[in-house]
């Protein structure tokens, strides 16, 4: 019964993968953005649609295989989202060039503040950190991270603009 249900499963795959794999790239690019990462969800898409168990009662190949993108793209943005490192380049240049002026107070203080910081932008719209740490920690420049997030312009300052007003008012609050 388990070879029948793989060969089954293999089938599917086979089929959807020559049937939608152009679809799924398209629908994939258009959500994370990058072509990198859209190749490897598309991967994991396709590795979880072998181990579908009744693969034979899948009528519609690609309603299934795009259902299955959605959760792959949803556990991603969520990975993503838990492995921001946080690094305050500002202390550590401050420690490397006044070691003797940045004693235990100071450090502590940056900390607490870099605390507070952090816990305020993860209180940000998804989109309006994105554009805050685009612009503020990469660096980039506002068409650099329009084309990055996928928005315009004009989009990006005006989030950038109620980032910053959201922050100052939920820095207070902490």
């Amino acid at each position: 019964m388990a070879t029948n249900n793989a060969n089954a499963a293999a089938q599917l795959a086979r089929t959807a993968f020559r049937n939608h794999a152009v679809d799924l790239q398209r629908f994939l690019i258009r959500r994370v953005n990058h072509r990198q990462d859209a190749d490897d969800l598309a991967q994991e898409v396709f590795a979880r649609l072998l181990r579908v168990r009744d693969a034979d009662l899948v009528r519609t190949p690609l309603a299934y295989l795009l259902g299955i993108a959605t959760h792959v793209v949803r556990e991603f943005r969520q990975r993503k989202h838990n492995e921001r490192v946080v690094f305050d380049s500002g202390m550590a240049d401050d420690l490397c060039e006044f070691p003797d002026q940045m004693g235990p107070a100071g450090i502590a203080e940056r900390l607490e503040l870099q605390d507070r910081l952090d816990r305020a932008l993860k209180l940000l719209p998804p989109t309006h950190q994105l554009v805050l740490l685009l612009v503020k920690r990469d660096g980039l420049s506002y068409v650099e991270a329009a084309k990055t997030a996928g928005l315009s312009v004009h989009t990006i300052e005006k989030y950038l603009v109620e980032a910053r007003a959201q922050l100052r008012v939920r820095l207070d609050e902490i």
